[in-house]
């Protein structure tokens, strides 16, 4: 039975979050924090980021989020020993007592995000707790799993969210209390935003925290599938064991709202001319020789209407709307609800992939999902791909399907900002 909206669920045992002895760079041991940061393991996709991050810091976290060897098992052992060995010369060091941390990002913009890092425990999905809203890629989890296995560490924070209320007891109000003291950490990325890092030691803030959060309900903006490795090591170890919990960020986004993006893909093997013909009859394909911005414009202007679609990899946008209702009747599922149906991540996948280009959604060398819109085009025109730009979903679309226990289709969103990996990490038990 689906429990994510039953009261009496959430009400018997809500979000347990655990203080935990925080792993932290040293800051005398390295070149720099920012230089050791990264962005989570599965934005880094392109080689030149990977090498980038690699060449800006021999400690950078990349190191072990994406070890660097020639097969999958001599990859997780590189990291396995890559993290031996910056724990015994003191790279990383281990925080004297457990804390919860607070986490902020702020940009130039007026993004301001802020939340509390701690260990969570894991819970089974007819708990309702933790909701997700995408499904996972299963070789992905076996791959993430192998990984955390190796090292025996949480290397990076989950981004979940919960609504909470305002009260002056709420989580929120404990956060702005304990950013009035001295910072942990400061630092600002490449990106231009700034990072800083505080520690929550007192006991009477600890137990508000976790009184408040019994209360609520989560919501996986990113990371479903180091949520699911979690529950897959869980199950492996038995309770109770260090593995019961796992790493994660949680904001309340009554308070500090996230931006929703899109995560576009690319067609490896399908060249533009090829996917805008098996569109003929099937849906409307309009040229424009106009800017990126101007065509994600377009895009945006469409997906008001319907289903819409930008496609990119010939040095022109083609966008991709009015699908034929008979084609949409064929191929998209009716045993879930209409907005699950509608949304343009269903009839990509559903009907675009399966039954249009005939591109298989969970083969890595005929898809890729890639967060960056002008890295996606970039690649497309390079190897003569496809890219398939595709317009965010709302917030409250992504909330209340969870809550229906209604999953989206794969790397339909791109919560932010996403935390930065290096800032804290958490060591289990062997």
């Amino acid at each position: 039975m689906n429990t994510a909206g039953h009261p009496e669920a959430t009400a018997r045992r809500g979000l347990e979050l655990t203080p935990f002895r925080g792993l932290r760079y040293d800051p005398d041991r390295v070149g720099s924090l920012a230089a050791v940061t990264s962005p989570p393991y599965d934005v880094v996709v392109r080689p030149d980021g990977l090498h980038h991050l690699q060449d800006a810091d021999p400690h950078n976290i990349v190191r072990l989020i994406l070890p660097q060897a020639d097969t999958p098992a001599a990859r997780n052992e590189q990291a396995a020993k890559t993290l031996r060995h910056w724990l015994s010369e003191g790279v990383l060091t281990t925080d004297p007592e457990p804390r919860l941390y607070v986490y902020e990002q702020r940009d130039d913009e007026g993004m301001l995000q802020r939340g509390v890092i701690g260990a969570l425990r894991v819970s089974d999905p007819s708990e309702g707790l933790v909701l997700p809203h995408e499904d996972v890629m299963p070789h992905i989890v076996a791959d993430r799993a192998a990984l955390m296995r190796a090292t025996s560490a949480n290397l990076e924070p989950l981004l979940l969210t919960y609504r909470g209320d305002g009260t002056p007891a709420d989580t929120a109000s404990v956060i702005e209390r304990t950013i009035d003291g001295p910072p942990l950490l400061a630092t600002t990325t490449e990106d231009g935003f700034s990072h800083r890092l505080w520690a929550i030691t007192d006991p009477t803030d600890l137990a508000g925290i976790q009184s408040d959060l019994a209360r609520r309900q989560a919501l996986i903006a990113d990371g479903h599938h180091r949520w699911a490795t979690y529950r897959r090591l869980r199950a492996e170890h038995g309770s109770p064991s260090p593995w019961d919990h796992g790493l994660v960020l949680l904001v309340d986004t009554a308070r500090y709202p996230l931006r929703v993006r899109a995560i576009h893909r690319l067609l490896h093997t399908l060249p533009v001319p090829d996917a805008v013909a098996a569109l003929d009859g099937l849906f409307r394909v309009r040229r424009l020789e106009v800017p990126r911005a101007e065509a994600l414009g377009a895009l945006a202007d469409a997906a008001c209407a319907g289903n819409a679609y930008l496609l990119a990899g010939d040095g022109a946008f083609h966008l991709v709307d009015r699908p034929d209702p008979d084609l949409l009747a064929r191929t998209v599922p009716t045993d879930r609800p209409t907005a699950w149906r509608t949304l343009d991540a269903t009839v990509l996948h559903s009907t675009l992939l399966a039954h249009v280009w005939h591109v298989p959604e969970d083969d890595p060398t005929r898809i890729a999902y890639i967060h960056d819109t002008a890295a996606t085009v970039k690649k497309a025109e390079r190897d003569g791909g496809t890219a398939v730009l595709m317009h965010p979903v709302r917030e409250d679309v992504v909330r209340d399907l969870a809550r229906q226990g209604v999953t989206m289709p794969r790397k339909s969103t791109s919560f932010g900002p996403k935390p930065a990996s290096g800032l804290v990490l958490r060591t289990l038990d062997a």
